[in-house]
């Protein structure tokens, strides 16, 4: 992995982290990404009104990156919706999202019932449920990280991370930056 890779990984275990001290059950989390270096070269300003660690983290890396979390996002009914909503300007070096899902065996999909509502109860009963969190970011450059934390396994040092442990995910960000 590439420093830029190095940044962007460590920036996306942090929101994961961050987002993990609020519990269980939270919303879909949007964070616009971009290079700290960059952002107080573009504004000399910001040096004074961000933390003195997060600066001293742009000067000794600048390949940095800080996350802004995007707050009153739409209303929608998929998760693929509402990033289907999102366009990012070209000072936004990336996007990231936290989201939570219910991850079950293929074996547990067969002889579902029909209703969607019990098939969702009949779901969330299933002894091998497994709740999930999982956190990805994407670069303009191309990069992207993950990082997957279990409701079973809920402590920092299980999270798993990698490049792209959740493709789709993955894709569906890419495609937010896209002009």
């Amino acid at each position: 992995m590439d420093h830029t890779g190095r940044a962007l990984d460590r920036a996306v275990r942090e929101l994961e982290r961050h987002v993990a001290r609020g519990g269980w059950d939270g919303p879909v989390r949007v964070f616009a990404l971009i290079r700290t270096a960059q952002a107080i070269a573009r504004d000399p300003t910001l040096r004074q009104q961000l933390p003195p660690d997060l600066v001293a983290s742009a000067d000794a890396d600048p390949e940095h990156v800080t996350s802004v979390e995007q707050e009153g996002l739409p209303e929608v009914d998929t998760l693929e919706e509402l990033l289907g909503r999102i366009a990012w300007p070209p000072t936004v070096d990336g996007a990231a999202i936290v989201v939570e899902r219910i991850v079950v065996p293929p074996e547990a999909e067969a002889g579902l019932p029909a209703d969607p509502d019990a098939a969702v109860e009949h779901l969330l009963a299933h002894p091998a449920r497994e709740d999930v969190r999982m956190a990805a970011g994407v670069l303009r450059s191309g990069h992207s990280a993950c990082a997957l934390r279990t409701r079973r396994h809920d402590d920092d040092a299980a999270v798993a991370s990698g490049t792209d442990l959740v493709p789709g995910l993955v894709e569906a960000l890419r495609r937010t930056l896209e002009d």
